[in-house]
Parts: C-alpha cells; structure tokens; sequence
C-alpha cells in the first residue's frame, strides 16, 4: 500500500506501510493514524496509515514527529532554581519540595493560593486525573487550560443551540461527499492539510467557500476551482454572518417546515437579522453583497440537490471578546438553512489541539467535573464525589478562566503557586510580556514537561515528563471518536509520566496512596464511570473495544452500545429538543484602528509550525522550511511604513511590540497584517494581542489588535 501527504505542492511524498506500533499524531486534532518504526529515539520513524480522517496523508509536522523524540535538549532529571540558576537534581528531592512548599502555602493562604493549568494535548487520562488533582488533593478551585484559548467560544455557543458542545457532531468523512462547505475562520490547508482530502468535492464543484481576511492556501484551494473567498475585515464575522442570514430569509432560502419543527426563538433572532441587509453587512464586512449571495445560493442548491451543505467555524471566527456571539450567529445561518442535526448537512466546529476535544470533557476547565458536566449541578458533585470517595462538599466551585488565573497569579488575593503541565504560556498567552511578569511574581512556578519551554525556563522546579510516543493513553479527536496512544518507544532513565508525577505529590500532600492511580488503563475505567451519565458519556468504552478497531465516537453509554458517529439525528440536546436561537448583534473588535495604530493585526498557525513552537522549532527541517517570524502586509501599507520586503519590521500595538521579517503580499487587504504567533523572546506575537474578554466563554481576543508597523533599527 503506498499512502499521500497532503498539502501544498512541493511536500508530496510517499511511504511504504509497515509493520511497528499503531497509534496517532502528536499534533493537531485530526489526529492522523501513523505508526511508529525503530527500537529507540534514534532510530525511530513514523510511517502514516489508512484511517479515516487523514486517508493516508500526513502533513510535514506528522512526517517529522520522530525528531522531536531525539531532541538533544530532551530533558531527563528534575531541576531546581537554586541561586538563580536552574540545576539538576534528584526527583525526591524536587516532589519535596514542591509538596512542602504547596502544604505551607495552602495552611497560610487556603487551597485557592495554589493554581493549575493544564493543556489540550494532554490525554484524556491525564486530563482527568489533573482536574481530580486540583479539587481533591489541592482543594482548589483554580484549575483552567490553554484549550480555554482555542474551543470555548466554539464550545458556548454549541451548549447554546444545541444542549451540547462536540467540535463535529459527524464524522469528518461526511465533508468528503458535500458539494458545498463554508469554512469561516479556518486555514487548513496550512494547519491540518489532510483535512483538505475531505474537501476535494466541494472544492471540484465550486463550492468550497472561505471567509478569511487573508487569501490563503485553503482560499487558493477554493478559488483554483470557482469557488469564494469572503474577504472580510477583522471582527466582522458576525455581521457576515447576519447579512447572509438576512439574504437566506429575504430571497427564499430559508428551510421553513425545518424552523417550525426544529428549532425555538427564530422570530426573536430574526427582530435583528432583518435589519442587517446585505448592502450594510458589505459595509462593515468589506465583503461584497454577490459573493454573500452566492455562498448562501451554494449551500441552499446543495442542500435542496441532497449533495451535502456544511458550515464550519475555526479560531479565526471565534477568537475574539465576542466570538461566543459569533458563532452563534454562524449557527443561526445554518439552522435558518436547515443544516444541523440532518445526514449530508451540518455545523461543526474544526477542533484545533490535539485532545482538544477531549481535553475539554474531563474536568481541567474551571466551571466542568468529568463527563462535561457543570460543577454546579448538585447531581453531578454527587456523582463524581462518589466515584472519587469524598464528600460532595469538597469539590469546590467554579473558579478563574485562563486568562484571569494568569492575571491573578502572584497577586495578593490569587495563586501564589502554579504547576503548569503541556503549556508554553510566555508564548502562547495573550499579551505575553505581561503574563510573563505574572509568573515572574509568584512564590513558585512548577512547569511539568519534556523539553525546556519558555515557560518552563522561568519555573523554580522543572519535572521532565514522558513524550506521545512513550507513554498509554487515549485521546478523542476533532470528530468525538476515541483514540488509542500506545506506547512504542521506552522512555529515556529519568523521565516520569505525569500519572506518577501527580500521584507522588497526592501521596506527599496526604492522600491515599490509591487514590491517583498510576496507571492509564486504571485511570480510564475510573474515568469511564466518572462520566457515566454525563453529556460525554464515556462509561461503554473500553481500551479492549478500542485495541479491536471499533470506531467509538461519545456518547458510549454501554458496552455494547456502538457509539455515536451523527448527533442530533433525533432531537437536540435541549429540554424541548429543539435547536435554539440566541439574539446576537454585531458590536465589533475590542479595540479599533485609530490615527496611532491605523491597522489590525490578526495571528494563526503556517504550515510547518504547532502552536507555541516549543516542539516544532526544535526541527531542523520545519525550520528551515518556514524561516524565521514574519509580518505579512499588502506592499502599498509596507510601503506608507517605510518598509520594503525583506526588511525588519516592529509591530507596536498598546499592549507591546514584537519583531518580523516583512513579507509583501499583494492579496493582503490595505488595512491588515499577518503574524504567526510560535516564535519565541521579542518575536512573539502575543506580545501585541489584546486580552479583552469574551463574557460568556471569557476567550481573548487574539484575532484583532491595533497596530502601526515601524522600520526596526
């Protein structure tokens, strides 16, 4: 069997399935199948297989997912800030310390001066035990995770319409047969190019449609075919959204028996929708009325031809203070087309970590206990306190979002510890330079990981951990299916998985030595009955089932219950079992262009990149094939700065200023510029984002800041 990568042209190649240890992807949440080759990290390979989300490709990221095993600054023994400088030393000695240094805070300050933050690469059993962790032997309610950054605006406004949030409720494969697909926010091309396998008949048809302020390769894709490319300013999502809702009523595209029978508070929604003609959301949007009407006659014909309609969100739509009203706006689009909850149409949102769709089911968000339940539902508390043999009462409230925790950190009335597991906040966190002095202010910064991030350079204790290769576990992907990791390399003398790590700090802190198991398939039958009843229920999957090949896809409810691949077939998981509207408007970004920052600066991922880079920038060949941080910018706006391609650039915005080679690009609109944000020190983009608030999902608005570009001396 020969197997494809997908992507750009130039990355093509082709590899021979073998035999070695079957699991997935360390990156992205398509979670491509591959399998690993070699008896150690120095000869280890990976090799992609044949499943259904990735088809046989893998993206260059996945091709290279051996080297990050044999980074030479891998690190093996635990170090401590002594004297100001971080030195090895042995793990009894760092588990002390940070146990006796957590026990003398807590009996000073309370549970709450001690914080967590977690991440959605973690497995789903780590996830689980890291929320028990918090609440049980920390007693805090200060637990949150990065994936606070990337799904929850996606993740509030799907609890909104439909009672449950799950990034696709259907299989990735179902795009592949769908003539048209809207994609708002979202470059996959670039970020998970398997992904654009399933777009191939959309794209053939002319009916692939991308709404995005850049035109990128995913653009190029649907325009190399006739497709559209909605080209709107920055922030404005949701008035394209509501313009094309408006033309979707006005001009008869509406799925009337659908609405009636289907969905409650449309009339409510439409009071505002009727007032966004189209001719004003092209104002605002930039985006012309034509292409609005096309994107809406596309789905509508596909939809009524029975050849797939989807619509589907990504950060680029949602990363913004009011990303949970936008999405639910681009619900509404779909629900006044009759879209979600049919076979061959529907929205989903394209989860972007790795366990970021499990990541956030487990119990490491603030306001959830596992299962996807709320922990403030009595029944829940009760629930979950008996699976981890405690009293109600002790499970305590809701606590700070991620971005909050940050800023309270260090403070007098915040954390004045953090243990940081799987993130790289000094790069990844919105206006970074102050989240950095943040964790420069506490007593004591505990940062669990592999490699030496940003982040962890910072910490006083430093615990080196086990990689994706070395260690058991499960993850569940972009589509709700649940995933075996198995291990297929031996760790390096040293490192520790985090199950040990956690479960030897409960023991110090004075809890049963069988409360944390150590253990990931102990840890996930714990699990299973945890989230037994929940809205991702997980209770009928078993590693057995899972080693045997069965597809799983939440909810499980039983073991002999084949999972759930289509959701919302039957009703929504709404008390009335409808799909509900939500009455939202259009208010725009936190902070607008001015005379001092005449342009928006908007981030996201290249292909050779993951997130903070803390991986990926420790391969040679992602390296070279990216080049160093850029600013992408039209050359007319280059130009009025002074600046010319090639040169060196400062991106200043209220917040900081970070540092980019130019790069012109003469599709750019005039009032917009592009920054990656996996660079690290004075190239960071998140040293210019805002840190405004989403109310509902409290998401930061890394979409939009405003900026002036300057020649660097």
């Amino acid at each position: 069997m020969t197997v494809v990568e997908f992507g750009p042209a130039g990355v093509e190649r082709h590899a021979p399935a073998t035999a070695g240890t079957a699991t997935h992807c360390p990156y992205c949440g398509l979670q491509c199948a591959m399998t690993i080759t070699g008896d150690g990290p120095a000869t280890a390979a990976v090799e992609p297989r044949q499943f259904p989300t990735n088809r046989g490709g893998l993206c260059r990221k996945g091709w290279t997912a051996a080297d990050v095993l044999r980074v030479p600054d891998r690190l093996t023994a635990p170090l401590v800030r002594m004297d100001g400088d971080l030195v090895p030393t042995t793990w009894e000695h760092a588990l002390d310390l940070v146990a006796n240094t957590l026990t003398r805070l807590r009996a000073e300050h309370g549970p709450d001066s001690v914080g967590v933050f977690g991440a959605g690469g973690l497995t789903n059993e780590k996830s689980y035990v890291l929320g028990k962790f918090a609440r049980v032997a920390l007693g805090t309610s200060n637990i949150d995770y990065n994936g606070r950054f990337c799904m929850s605006s996606a993740a509030a406004a799907g609890n909104r319409a439909f009672g449950l949030d799950r990034g696709l409720p259907f299989p990735v494969s179902d795009l592949g047969s769908a003539r048209a697909v809207l994609i708002l926010g979202g470059n996959v091309a670039e970020t998970m190019p398997p992904f654009t396998a399933h777009l191939g008949t959309a794209a053939a048809a002319g009916g692939l449609i991308v709404a995005d302020p850049r035109r990128t390769p995913t653009v190029d894709r649907a325009l190399a075919a006739g497709g559209v490319h909605l080209q709107l300013a920055p922030g404005t999502d949701l008035a394209l959204a509501l313009g094309m809702t408006h033309l979707a009523v006005v001009e008869g595209y509406a799925d009337r028996d659908y609405l009636d029978e289907r969905t409650e508070g449309v009339d409510a929604y439409w009071a505002t929708a009727a007032q966004w003609w189209p001719e004003r959301a092209e104002r605002v949007t930039g985006v012309p009325v034509s292409r609005m009407r096309e994107t809406v006659r596309a789905l509508a014909t596909s939809r009524d031809a029975g050849t797939g309609a989807y619509v589907l969100t990504a950060r680029g739509a949602e990363q913004h203070a009011s990303g949970t009203d936008t999405v639910s706006a681009v619900i509404a689009l779909a629900l006044v087309l009759g879209l979600p909850g049919n076979r061959g149409t529907g929205y989903g949102a394209i989860t972007g970590q790795g366990n970021g769709q499990g990541g956030r089911e487990h119990g490491q968000k603030a306001d959830q206990l596992p299962g996807y339940r709320s922990i403030t539902d009595p029944a829940a508390r009760e629930h979950v306190a008996g699976v981890w043999g405690i009293d109600p009462a002790d499970i305590p409230g809701p606590g700070k979002s991620a971005y909050e925790l940050l800023d309270s950190v260090g403070r007098a009335d915040g954390p004045r510890a953090l243990l940081v597991h799987g993130s790289n906040l000094a790069v990844s966190a919105p206006r970074a330079a102050h989240v950095v002095d943040r964790l420069d202010a506490l007593e004591l910064l505990v940062v669990t990981d592999f490699v030496l991030s940003e982040t962890a350079a910072r910490a006083d204790v430093v615990l080196p951990t086990l990689q994706w290769a070395e260690e058991e576990g499960t993850m569940t992907s972009l589509e709700g299916r649940i995933l075996r990791r198995r291990r297929a390399l031996r760790a390096p003398d040293g490192a520790r998985g985090e199950l040990d790590i956690l479960a030897d700090l409960a023991e110090r802190l004075g809890q049963p030595a069988n409360r944390f198991p150590r253990d990931a398939a102990t840890v996930f039958d714990e699990l299973r009955r945890a989230s037994a009843g929940g809205p991702a229920d997980y209770s009928g999957v078993t590693y057995e089932r899972l080693d045997a090949g069965e597809a799983l896809h939440w909810p499980v409810p039983a073991v002999d219950h084949p999972g759930t691949p289509r959701l919302f077939l039957d009703r929504f998981r709404t008390p009335s079992g409808r799909a509900r509207f939500t009455v939202v408007d259009h208010v725009g970004p936190a902070e607008t262009a001015d005379e001092d920052f005449p342009l928006l600066a908007t981030t996201g991922r290249v292909l050779g990149h993951y997130q903070s880079g803390a991986q990926t920038r420790r391969v040679a060949e992602l390296v070279d094939a990216t080049g160093p941080m850029f600013v992408e910018v039209h050359p007319d706006t280059a130009e009025r700065a002074g600046l010319a391609d090639g040169d060196d650039a400062s991106v200043v915005s209220r917040r900081g200023t970070t540092r980019a080679r130019v790069r012109t690009e003469a599709t750019m609109r005039l009032d917009t510029v592009f920054l990656p944000f996996h660079f690290a020190g004075a190239e960071r983009a998140n040293l210019v984002t805002n840190d405004a608030l989403d109310p509902t999902s409290r998401m930061p608005e890394f979409k939009v800041a405003a900026v002036r570009l300057e020649p660097t001396s």
